[in-house]
């Protein structure tokens, strides 16, 4: 299974965001499905509807559909390690959808993920020690 963050998703929407021809790529390239979480859905809508307008959100929201990508739900159980995140990653800072991304990861056992956003998940450790493998530039 592959993770999607938030950026990739805006970046395959958009065809004016300076990652739109990279994602249409890796898009292409990745044959395993895809996963994300609620979290990230809610956070794409947000930006999608603020940025481009309801249509694109509305248009996202149907692509769900088809069940690709797969969503995880994060479970009470995971709110202190959500907290313990946050907490320790305080100077990026760590936000929701990112933090519900390193505990799929840690659900997972695989940091294989689809994300603009090379700063943080060149950070991020899911399991604390293990490194994402950004797909989107190290395919």
């Amino acid at each position: 299974m592959i993770i999607v963050d938030t950026g990739f998703w805006l970046a395959i929407a958009n065809d004016r965001d300076k990652h739109h021809q990279q994602a249409k790529r890796s898009l292409l390239q990745v044959k395993e499905p895809s996963i994300t979480t609620w979290c990230v859905v809610t956070e794409t809508c947000y930006l999608l509807l603020k940025q481009l307008g309801n249509p694109a959100q509305v248009k996202f929201i149907d692509s769900l559909g088809s069940g690709t990508p797969q969503i995880f739900d994060l479970q009470p159980a995971h709110i202190s390690r959500v907290s313990a995140l946050m907490r320790q990653y305080s100077d990026l800072p760590m936000d929701l959808a990112d933090a519900s991304l390193v505990i799929l990861a840690e659900h997972l056992d695989n940091g294989r993920i689809l994300s603009v956003d090379q700063r943080d998940f060149n950070t991020y450790r899911w399991k604390n020690t293990h490194p994402f493998q950004n797909l989107m530039f190290n395919s």
